[in-house]
Parts: structure tokens; C-alpha cells; sequence
């Protein structure tokens, strides 16, 4: 069963075509033109994941964030022309799982999408020290070792291989691996993902031109060695 996304906007034209390409992508949409009508389609609908505006007629998006989080813990990416930092940190403090500032890339919002129903999807309980072989991620310190050597790694290394350690020997497409790297994750250039792979070799592969942990997917991507030899 297709997930279901509920659009919160009092704009038409913009709802329209978030509808179009979100159901392109594979997802079952649901609309409504304000914070009332929302409430009662969310009651309805049960949406796994919500793009609300926050400037809205009869309900704004403030007031629907709070009585929406009472009912359902489902995630929120807020969808707004509103620039201030404040207004950000208000709509994340009532319980939004992301921001995104129109107007925006229609692709961004497709990979911010993905990214956080990816997120919520993700079981609470995931360990806390990842181990393969000789290397071990501490998720919490966000430190690796490598034989019991710390390793230095940027943002988007360490997202990488956090990535690539929860679930050893997943084939990962590009497009997959870009939407867990911090910074870069919304560019639209699947390509960077070689450079960080790369950097990332040099730093915890034994012989980085014959990975024993970062294995190519012909035609795909990468994965993650389940147990490096």
C-alpha cells in the first residue's frame, strides 16, 4: 500500500502540482486548503507524513501543529514563504520534522520527503556502537575506529558510513545514499556521492582500490560489506 501524504496549502496551483509529482514518485496524496479542513482529512486519512503551509484562512499552521501533534505522531515538513529564523524555531518546537522555504525545488522536496519518512521509519531501539570487521561507529559520540584507530570524517562521511552500517549488505542507489549526507543531501547531483565514497575509502579501507567494506553495485550504487574478509 502506497504511503500517504496530506498537502496543507491555500494555494491551488501549488497543491496541484505537489499532488502531481509526489504521485509520480509513488505516493497516495490528500489535500486540504487549511488548518480545519486538515484536521478533519488527517482524522480521516491518517496521513504517514504532512506538508504544511503556515500562513493559511480559518486555521494557520501554527494553530494546526498543536492540536495535529495531540492526535498523531506522524512527521511534518513545514512549506512556507516566511523567512525569519524564528518562525522556523517555532514551527520545530511544536513538533516539525523539517522546513523547507518556498520557492523551492520541486526535487528538494521530493528528497526531504523521502528523507524523513525514511527517518520516522527507522525502529528507536537501533544500537548505539555499529561494528563490522575492524571498524566501529559510536552513533551517539559520532566517532569511528578503525583497528582501534580514530578515524577524522566530515558530516557526510560519517552520515555515509552510519548509512552503510545500519544495514550491511543493502544495495544503496546514489540517490539513496545523497539523501542521508548532511549539506549535500538536496543538491540533485547523484555524482557527488562517488566523491565522498572516495574520500571515504581512503580513510577506513585497508587498500582503498580494492575495497573490502565499500563494494560497488554495478549500475546502482554501493553497499556495505555484511562481514569483510
Amino acid at each position: 500500500m502506497p504511503q500517504t501524504i496530506l498537502v496543507i496549502d491555500d494555494e491551488v496551483k501549488l497543491r496541484e502540482m505537489v499532488r502531481l509529482y509526489l504521485e509520480r514518485e509513488g505516493y497516495r496524496v490528500v489535500e486540504a486548503a487549511n488548518g480545519s479542513e486538515a484536521l478533519f482529512v488527517a482524522r480521516y486519512e491518517k496521513p504517514d507524513l504532512v506538508l504544511l503551509d503556515l500562513m493559511m484562512p480559518q486555521m494557520g499552521g501554527y494553530d494546526f501543529l498543536r492540536l495535529f501533534k495531540q492526535e498523531s505522531d506522524s512527521p511534518i515538513i513545514i512549506l512556507t514563504a516566511k523567512m525569519e529564523e524564528s518562525d522556523k524555531v517555532a514551527g520545530l518546537e511544536l513538533g516539525a520534522d523539517d522546513y523547507v522555504t518556498k520557492p523551492f525545488g520541486i526535487q528538494e522536496l521530493i528528497a526531504r520527503v523521502r528523507a524523513v519518512l525514511r527517518r520516522a521509519g527507522q525502529p528507536s531501539h537501533l544500537p548505539e556502537l555499529l561494528r563490522v570487521g575492524e571498524i566501529t561507529l559510536d552513533r551517539a559520540g559520532r566517532t569511528v575506529n578503525v583497528d582501534g584507530n580514530p578515524v577524522a570524517l566530515t558530516p557526510s562521511e560519517f552520515d555515509l558510513l552510519e548509512t552503510f552500517m545500519l544495514s550491511p549488505g543493502r544495495a544503496f542507489s546514489r540517490l539513496d545514499l545523497l539523501e542521508s549526507v548532511s549539506g549535500d543531501a538536496y543538491e540533485g547531483y547523484e555524482r557527488t556521492i562517488d566523491v565522498h565514497i572516495r574520500n571515504l575509502r581512503t580513510k577506513i579501507e585497508p587498500v582503498p582500490s580494492k575495497p573490502r567494506y565499500i563494494q560497488t553495485v554495478y549500475g546502482m550504487g554501493y553497499r556495505f560489506a555484511a562481514e569483510a574478509n
